[in-house]
């Protein structure tokens, strides 16, 4: 099993930027498909962006344009660019790395908090 931790979160005024990392261990980083998911108060958790192994990326529809995800295989790390951030994206994020049998792990989560 992977383990992942994030790290990155904070406080940014509305219209900043903030970079996420989730550092995973173990072994074959590369076969997982890795994502990031938030959750505010009071909602469900959501999927925010996810990129597979071999580099295909998705996103939500209220982040398109705005975050970027992406891997580096090699540090075993993945990354959320986020700009333009408003205060409906405040919420805890979460790494989650799911191998290709469909097995789930999870991080602890980082609280982004947009504000001004």
């Amino acid at each position: 099993q992977v383990q992942l931790v994030e790290s990155g979160g904070g406080l940014v005024q509305p219209g900043g930027s903030l970079r996420l990392s989730c550092a995973a261990s173990g072994s074959s980083f590369s076969i997982y498909t890795m994502g990031w998911y938030r959750q505010a108060p009071g909602k469900q958790r959501e999927l925010v962006a996810s990129i597979s192994s071999g580099g295909s990326t998705n996103y939500a529809d209220s982040v398109k344009g705005r975050f970027t995800i992406s891997r580096d295989n090699a540090k075993k790390t993945v990354y959320l660019q986020m700009n333009s951030l408003k205060p409906d994206d405040t919420a805890v994020y979460y790494c989650k790395a799911t191998d290709p049998f469909m097995r789930g792990n999870w991080g602890q989560g980082t609280q982004v908090t947009v504000s001004s």
